[in-house]
């Protein structure tokens, strides 16, 4: 099956000179949950504007569902529904009344019976006759995705679709989002919230200064990138490292009390028993030890500045 939205060698320069972005190639699947993340001027918002066809491309293709975004523009933006990052709402319209509207400008008929079913999925349907101005910063979040979803989209995308919305609300639109994917809605979604894209997209791709630098499914880019750390709790605090561990790279942690070894979870060998042997030795006695592995936070990190060091290694200067 081919992808529903196909990317090759997308770039954008505004006129100011900023490449937003630089040869972005993606394919996404239909009926995965897709998470793209990044720092604030990545390239995030941009891409997604590309897509969804509000901003131009300098140059490159984008296909949704078969169609070019640009020679076939009705097509494409028919089948795609957007939640951009600002609440721009009708403020003295009801919630009913501007999901009904929205529905009506893509040319689909009226669904009395749909509109509903989209404001029970979000919890608004208690809501459906209060005017925009009188709902939360979280329930106005709730209309645009409403909004979004009024034609029946094949594709979504969220742009920081959770910010501002407190925890229950959130915990309430990941679910009807899983919904809708377990549907077949494709869905693409910028977010800060780390943890909820680790929890939630079938795969994570990571954009830094306009380029695409990673994309993996999201448990094994943590498995190919992630990194374990053991800690040992001391019975007595530590001054120093002696320098017969100077082999595994220790740290230590809380004024001594803590020993960290951190080793690649892919390794044929993590060195942990041949540690644990030689502090026996040394008469090096701990408490209690855990393991940790990396959060997916940590991984973005770690790949970006793996990025910026071989571009500075291969000579190769970054725009600001």
């Amino acid at each position: 099956m081919p992808p529903i939205i196909s990317i090759t060698n997308l770039t954008k320069t505004y006129a100011s000179g900023l490449r937003a972005l630089k040869g972005v190639t993606l394919d996404i699947e239909k009926g995965e949950i897709f998470a793209l993340l990044g720092p604030n001027g990545a390239g995030k918002t941009t891409l997604i504007a590309i897509v969804c066809g509000l901003v131009n491309p300098s140059s490159g293709l984008v296909t949704a569902s078969g169609y070019d975004i640009i020679r076939d523009y009705r097509k494409t933006r028919f089948k795609i529904g957007l939640v951009p990052q600002e609440l721009t709402t009708d403020a003295f319209e009801t919630v009913w009344n501007t999901v009904t509207f929205s529905r009506g400008l893509f040319g689909r008929p009226k669904n009395p019976g749909y509109v509903e079913k989209v404001l029970r999925d979000l919890s608004l349907w208690d809501k459906r006759n209060s005017l925009l101005i009188q709902l939360s910063g979280g329930m106005k979040r709730r209309v645009m995705i409403a909004k979004a979803l009024s034609h029946e989209p094949e594709i979504l995308f969220l742009d920081e679709p959770t910010a501002g919305v407190d925890v229950e609300l959130r915990r309430d639109m990941w679910e009807m989002l899983q919904g809708l994917k377990n549907s077949g809605v494709t869905i693409i979604l910028t977010t800060h919230y780390i943890e909820e894209a680790e929890e939630m997209a079938d795969r994570v791709g990571v954009i830094s200064k306009g380029e695409l630098i990673a994309v993996n499914e999201t448990k094994a880019l943590m498995k190919k990138l992630g990194k374990k750390q053991l800690t040992l709790s001391m019975q007595e605090a530590m001054i120093s490292v002696p320098p017969e561990l100077s082999d595994w790279n220790l740290e230590l942690k809380d004024g001594g009390h803590e020993l960290q070894y951190t080793f690649d979870i892919n390794a044929e060998r993590t060195g942990i028993s041949s540690l644990l042997q030689t502090m026996s030795k040394l008469g090096i006695n701990f408490r209690d030890l855990h393991t940790t592995q990396s959060s997916l936070e940590e991984v973005f990190v770690s790949l970006v500045h793996e990025n910026r060091h071989e571009k500075k290694n291969n000579g190769v200067g970054e725009i600001s």
